[in-house]
């Protein structure tokens, strides 16, 4: 990994040349290349060419590797406040870097969790001094997570939250989440909820089924997720909040979603890279690195999600980076904490529906990039003259098998232990400097 070490080098033009361009956010492809100026994208298409270029710029020959936005991840654990022997800032950002993420959305429950402006401003100054890629707060709905008092969403929007949530807690009460979207369409502000009734789910550990039986496990039945948004969907109607549904996992949810922005309301959706490229039978032998919330559903359940990803019903692919330590991941299953590592590994993942023809590489890349920074309202995630040089080279194509002791967050709880996947990212650009590759 390297970076600029002097402002004169910082400040250098550099182009991204012989390169296989591709803008998810206005579908367009191309070869050429990328000039990038003082963090800003000056130039792009054909005429970006050694030849072309200016004397004093630095040229890197892409070989025919894909360029394109950084990603943007809408659901990761940074660790800080109050969880530092899960992750950092500095580790979580140089696992973004590595896997090609520009910018994360950090979780609220955090200890103390994040609904104080004094918390939001920590971790701005926090990812600021340690941070390799940009990090951006999300804010708790209710105060301490309890989902019993609304959080000052205007204080804490104000203080630079981009959006609001109670991070795996559901909020049980309709009259207190009807409360919170009338207050946050007051101000515009982004509500990202956990469709999960808590009381549904009761002491479920994974998804309910044959596979749950056999294992003698106790199982989480779909309807738990439906009903949850089922109902927030209504309070959206009610209220006119902007809402994003953080996971959905099933079919019923999809009809849900599909139903709500056939009748024009403010619904957006997101699934992780893991639902969409595990199911149930991963868990095994009770791996517990795949114990999830919500859990690994059915294959069938799983074709449906990569269905509507294609289709652009879902919306965002986030994910989920929850970093765990062997304390609480080396136990029963039923007695494991929930979460599995992420962020390094999403493209990669995700590229495994590229190679297999289920989704094309542009959406893919629309719903990792170009969607959350619509949906945020963010500068990023596209490629075009202007645009923040938030940048990323990969390869689709260049294998390997998974090691993970390679992986740069601090926790190693990755579903995807010594998988054989495919697609490198070997540069990462965050507003035009090299924050992973050459």
């Amino acid at each position: 990994m390297k970076a600029p070490s002097s402002p004169s080098i910082a400040h250098q033009p550099l182009a991204l040349v012989n390169a296989r361009l591709l803008d998810p956010a206005g579908g367009k492809e191309m070869r050429g290349g990328v000039l990038v100026v003082d963090g800003i994208i000056r130039d792009l298409g054909p005429g970006v060419a050694p030849a072309n270029l200016p004397s004093h710029a630095h040229a890197v020959d892409c070989r025919g590797d894909v360029v394109a936005p950084g990603l943007i991840d809408m659901c990761a654990f940074v660790g800080e406040p109050g969880a530092e022997h899960r992750e950092t800032i500095a580790t979580a950002t140089a696992a973004a870097a590595a896997g090609g993420v520009t910018t994360i959305l950090a979780r609220p429950d955090t200890n103390p969790p994040v609904d104080e402006p004094a918390v939001v401003d920590f971790l701005l100054r926090r990812a600021r001094d340690t941070g390799q890629v940009r990090v951006l707060p999300v804010a708790a709905l209710s105060k301490g997570l309890r989902g019993e008092e609304i959080a000052e969403i205007g204080l804490l929007k104000e203080a630079g939250a981009v959006a609001f949530s109670d991070a795996a807690n559901s909020l049980r009460n309709a009259q207190i989440m009807r409360r919170v979207m009338a207050y946050a369409r007051d101000f515009d502000a982004l509500v990202i909820h956990h469709t999960q009734d808590p009381d549904f789910a009761t002491e479920g550990v994974m998804n309910e089924g044959e596979f749950s039986t056999r294992l003698g496990l106790p199982g989480i039945p779909r309807e738990a997720e439906a009903i949850m948004l089922d109902r927030d969907i209504r309070l959206v109607a009610l209220t006119g909040a902007r809402y994003h549904a953080a996971l959905v996992s099933t079919r019923l949810s999809l009809e849900a979603v599909r139903a709500a922005k056939k009748a024009g309301l403010p619904i957006t959706c997101a699934t992780s890279i893991n639902h969409l490229t595990l199911n149930e039978n991963d868990i095994g032998d009770y791996r517990t690195f795949l114990k999830l919330s919500p859990p690994l559903r059915q294959e069938e359940e799983r074709q449906a999600l990569v269905a509507a990803l294609a289709q652009g019903l879902i919306d965002v692919i986030v994910s989920d980076h929850n970093p765990q330590d062997v304390e609480t991941k080396r136990l029963p299953f039923a007695e494991a904490e929930y979460g599995a590592i992420g962020l390094e590994t999403m493209l990669s993942a995700g590229l495994r529906l590229v190679h297999s023809g289920e989704v094309k590489l542009a959406r893919l890349l629309a719903a990792m990039s170009s969607r959350p920074a619509e949906i945020l309202g963010l500068p990023q995630g596209k490629l075009a003259i202007g645009a923040p040089a938030d940048l990323i080279r990969f390869d689709p194509d260049e294998p390997y098998v998974l090691d993970p002791m390679k992986l740069h967050s601090r926790c190693k709880n990755t579903p995807f232990d010594e998988a054989k996947l495919q697609g490198r990212v070997k540069l990462t650009l965050v507003a035009g400097q090299v924050v992973w590759g050459e």
